[in-house]
């Protein structure tokens, strides 16, 4: 037990989240300010686990939502401090003549200690007590104390709190499958129904587009209007608060920050940058959802696009008019809303010059800034020597999903609604030509299921790939050559706190073989069934072109102990293996950071003795279960690696699970570098066999 407690207070210290609520002034719900100096959430939150570990839920309860209320506090003061000094001590333009410069130093001086004081005085304490690790930061961005306070919750026969508790994590964790069926237990038990239900960290201008887009749909334009304006608004003041926090520490990547040797201007404007394209990155950050990748299309214009039709139908037509001018802004080629700018114009009163009506200030100052902001980034990025590319923020791909247009030249007794041009990008599909049936080239192989019989696309399961004494042999050298955290920067749990992850590449077993580590012929092995899986999946899915390896990696996952109780999350999270998956879009988002180039996938495991563990696909929607698969020796799963294999591992709840994992690419340009050096060192290994020629290299330089 004490060893439980003992991990689970260091666990969270390594543990993250990232800066997101909702700006300070904006109506939600009032934070309880408790007497003294604010506590550091990270404390209260290493606090609250190790209670919860312990069994003691009250307490775990009281630190949890204690961290919560002080993370919330310390952003709302870190968003306020730099709005009020923002006010109280502008940066003035440097003066003429000498010295020039000094005016802007001492405004930059007199805003860093207003920050400084602001901060001290209402933290009530140094605000360096407040610096927690990326790990703590992430896991609050994940909304992981809620997790635990549902369950604390449920303890304590708080059903109402647990239910909350349990729905807030549900909103930015949709891939924890097992959590959907807690809250419906949860409402059974406690008897409430879905609209009952809150998410604590809702974010107040997504609350009133979605309720707009719902008036909307439903032709109550007046209501529409009302919240699409309200959504506005908020997100005004939270793009104010998003741009206020990104003036906080920066990441600097590209050299340790303790080694930095700029000098005074390079150091400013190395700094500056990153602020400045992190305030650019608000329009994203603010467009998408919890726990989604991908920002909701369109976003911000869509306002403007479905006020402008409200407007028109509930008879406010310069209003209509501006907001249609608005929307232009960022789509001057917009054909519906030219057209219905004319239209609109043309239902205006003969006292009203339609030049005077110009589009909403709100959005024109907004771009405008946005705009200048471009300019000065892809500027700096060509005199200073970084990359920048700049985003699409305003992809038209997002329109109105209904069919309201309001077509030109005709009256306003007599408008008709027609539909939109504008559509939805459609989901990755893949190619219509690729196959599948092809031989599998080695004897002993036994097929399974073929893509029909596992409910999906390009997918096949196979047995005997290996033998049993292959299976134990790779088992026995994955013990001594596996380092824990490999291929995900030394993280023992890198998808999930209730295991513990390691793996090991063909490169690294070849070098325990040459030095003694391991047995030589095993590590060999390791790369022939590699090898072995390559060509197999090469010619079962009948491809035209060589497959080659992208990456090679040989995994084991092994259930914690006393930590398997109660588990609701997966071993690895529903995800693609070349795209981003967005379950609610119904989209898989091709574009980085994901390992696009990646074609086809396979998993080829060794062993059975352990619970749990199964590999599952799922649609889209990353819920729907489409096929579930229990490893064993010598099976292997081979699938393509897109969108359309959307796919997982459930919890390994006892034991250890152990497979090689493969992921192949069509483009040559993304062999993995590993592979290519093994392959020299195998070929070295060959001819020193064969002894047909001397070697002047020893083969562990080569490694």
């Amino acid at each position: 037990m004490q060893e439980r407690i003992w991990v689970s207070l260091l666990l969270p210290l390594l543990l993250p989240r990232s800066l997101w609520a909702g700006p300070p002034d904006s109506p939600r719900r009032e934070l309880e300010t408790e007497p003294g100096p604010l506590q550091p959430f990270d404390l209260l939150y290493a606090s609250g686990v190790a209670a919860y570990y312990s069994g003691d839920y009250a307490s775990a309860v009281r630190d949890l939502e204690a961290a919560l209320r002080s993370h919330q506090r310390l952003r709302e003061i870190h968003a306020r401090c730099a709005r009020h000094c923002a006010a109280r001590r502008p940066l003035a333009p440097p003066g003429a003549g000498p010295g020039a410069e000094l005016p802007f130093f001492r405004a930059l001086l007199e805003r860093a200690r207003c920050y400084r004081s602001c901060e001290t005085q209402r933290l009530e304490g140094p605000a360096s007590r407040h610096r927690v690790s990326e790990d703590v930061r992430s896991d609050f961005q994940r909304r992981v104390p809620y997790n635990y306070l549902q369950r604390a919750y449920l303890k304590l026969n708080q059903l109402e709190k647990a239910l909350e508790a349990a729905h807030t994590f549900f909103m930015a964790n949709p891939e924890h499958m097992e959590m959907q069926q807690n809250l419906e237990n949860y409402r059974t038990m406690a008897g409430f129904e879905a609209f009952q239900v809150v998410d604590r960290e809702a974010r107040p201008h997504l609350e009133s587009y979605g309720a707009g887009v719902k008036h909307y749909e439903a032709d109550d334009f007046e209501l529409a209007i009302k919240y699409f304006e309200q959504a506005l608004r908020e997100y005004f003041n939270e793009d104010m608060e998003c741009r206020a926090l990104c003036e906080g520490p920066q990441r600097f990547e590209e050299y340790e920050y303790l080694g930095y040797k700029a000098g005074l201007y390079e150091a400013i404007a190395d700094h500056y940058m990153q602020v400045l394209v992190c305030q650019h990155e608000c329009v994203r950050e603010l467009a998408t959802r919890p726990g989604r990748l991908s920002p909701i299309e369109n976003f911000l214009p869509l306002h403007y696009d479905y006020l402008q039709f409200a407007y028109y139908r509930v008879g406010e037509y310069i209003k209509a008019l501006e907001c249609a001018k608005a929307y232009l802004l960022l789509h001057p080629d917009d054909e519906d809303v030219l057209d219905n700018v004319d239209y609109y114009e043309s239902l205006l009163d003969d006292s009203v010059d339609p030049e005077s009506i110009e589009a909403r200030e709100d959005l024109a100052m907004f771009v405008k800034r946005h705009k200048m902001e471009s300019e000065l980034i892809k500027s700096a990025a060509e005199a200073l020597g970084f990359s920048y590319t700049e985003p699409n923020y305003w992809i038209r791909y997002g329109g109105r999903q209904d069919e309201n247009r309001v077509p030109s030249g005709v009256n306003v007794e007599e408008a008709e609604v027609h539909g939109l041009s504008m559509g939805k990008k459609s989901s990755p599909k893949i190619g219509q030509d690729l196959r599948e049936g092809g031989p599998l080239l080695y004897e002993n192989i036994t097929f399974v299921y073929n893509s029909e019989q596992l409910n999906g696309t390009q997918r096949v399961l196979l047995d005997n790939v290996l033998s049993e004494e292959q299976c134990r042999e790779l088992h026995s050298v994955a013990s001594g050559i596996m380092l824990v955290g490999d291929g995900y920067r030394g993280k023992t749990s890198p998808h999930t706190p209730n295991e513990k992850f390691e793996g090991a590449t063909v490169l690294k077993a070849l070098k325990f073989g040459y030095e003694g580590r391991v047995p030589l012929k095993s590590a060999r092995l390791f790369y022939d069934i590699s090898e072995k899986a390559r060509k197999i999946v090469e010619s079962y899915f009948m491809l035209n072109s060589t497959l080659y390896f992208s990456y090679t990696h040989m995994v084991c996952r092994t259930a914690l102990s006393g930590q398997q109780e109660r588990r609701n999350d997966l071993s690895h999270p529903i995800h693609a293996d070349n795209c981003l998956l967005d379950p609610e879009a119904n989209e898989c988002w091709k574009e980085p950071p994901a390992y696009t180039f990646r074609d086809y996938s396979a998993l080829l495991y060794m062993n059975d003795d352990f619970e749990g563990g199964e590999f599952i696909f799922t649609e889209m929607d990353a819920k729907t279960v489409t096929a579930s698969i229990k490893p064993k020796c010598g099976r292997m799963i081979s699938f393509s690696s897109g969108g359309e294999n959307p796919h997982g591992v459930k919890a390994v709840t006892k034991g250890q699970r152990c497979a090689v994992a493969l992921w192949f690419t069509l483009d040559p340009l993304y062999r993995e570098l590993e592979r290519i050096q093994a392959d020299e060192v195998i070929a070295i290994l060959d001819r020193e066999q064969q002894g047909k020629q001397e070697l002047n290299i020893n083969p562990k330089d080569e490694l």
